[in-house]
């Protein structure tokens, strides 16, 4: 059996990945994961997978799957930009990588996994997913970092040309209810609204920018899963790639696009940045997405207001 492993497969991007993948008609699907106490197993309970298997017990016996992979989709990694046991991270998201990359190399396996748009710090050095670029990032925050060193670690060891590193940018989508803190400000947006009427947005400490009006590369998980799967059908293609739109939107046309999409009038309440976050606050992020392009994908990702309108109408509305 060849299995597609997916880890983080019952999490945010990993089910919509698993989701797509079966409406392509496949099912041999192994799913890598730690569910522990969150609700992130409801994404699973429409799939249709092989087999789960929790992620210590998966990278004890990875050499069970010695002879039956085709492919590694490694989205599993925790994501919170506020975490701040750095050992943790360093173990689950950089260590954790180097082994599931070394292993699908020695045996030709198909490995393609989750970077991030941390890794770019303040976006002093732009956007480009160019590898020349790479040893020059700065990320603000310790998750931003256990990605980057992971990058960094596969071009210093000359293997970032033999397997495929996503950059995601704001992704937002179904699929996002457990995360907590870390759910996109669309589902938080949407959640003030029907508790409050309004929605709150962080007031702007930077010249340049109006409160509400930092600018974001938001990115629907519908496109991108469709990056992702499109390295699964090119294996001649590899590298890292940014995984967003290329056009950054700001915070209050977000929050107008959710208000739209309930047919309901704007009403935005600007508070207090917290004093923990001041320092390490992103003001503008926007993809370089011609490498992506270049390679050869020429699908259009859809607006800000066509992604909102199809999560808010298509699924908040119906849970």
């Amino acid at each position: 059996m060849n299995y597609l492993i997916v880890t983080g497969g019952a999490g945010f991007i990993g089910s919509n990945v698993v989701k797509r993948l079966n409406e392509l008609g496949e099912e041999k699907i192994l799913i890598v994961d730690n569910l522990n106490t969150s609700e992130k197993w409801k994404n699973l309970v429409e799939l249709n997978f092989e087999d789960y298997i929790h992620k210590d017990e998966f990278i004890e016996k990875i050499e069970e799957f010695k002879n039956s992979t085709k492919a590694i989709i490694h989205l599993g990694a925790r994501s919170s930009t506020t975490e701040k046991d750095v050992d943790f991270l360093m173990k689950n998201n950089y260590e954790y990588t180097k082994k599931l990359a070394k292993w699908s190399l020695q045996n030709n396996v198909r490995f393609i996994y989750a970077s991030t748009a941390a890794t770019y710090g303040d976006g002093s050095k732009g956007f480009s997913d160019e590898h020349s670029l790479i040893p020059f990032l700065r990320p603000l925050n310790a998750y931003g970092y256990s990605k980057q060193i992971f990058d960094l670690w596969a071009l210093k060891n000359g293997i970032l040309d033999k397997i495929v590193g996503l950059k995601y940018f704001n992704v937002y989508g179904p699929g996002e209810a457990h995360k907590g803190e870390m759910r996109s400000m669309v589902l938080k947006a949407y959640e003030q609204i029907k508790r409050d009427g309004k929605i709150r947005l962080f007031k702007s400490y930077h010249p340049d920018y109006r409160d509400g009006e930092q600018l974001r590369d938001f990115i629907y998980v519908k496109d991108a899963v469709e990056m992702t799967i499109f390295f699964l059908e090119k294996p001649e293609i590899n590298g890292i790639f940014n995984a967003g739109t290329g056009i950054p939107r700001s915070w209050n046309d977000l929050a107008k696009a959710v208000f739209s999409a309930l047919e309901l009038e704007p009403q935005i309440e600007y508070i207090d940045m917290p004093e923990e976050i001041k320092g390490k606050y992103q003001y503008f992020t926007k993809a370089d997405m011609g490498k992506l392009k270049k390679a050869g994908y020429n699908k259009s990702a859809v607006s800000l207001e066509e992604g909102i309108k199809d999560y808010v109408v298509n699924y908040l509305e119906k849970c």
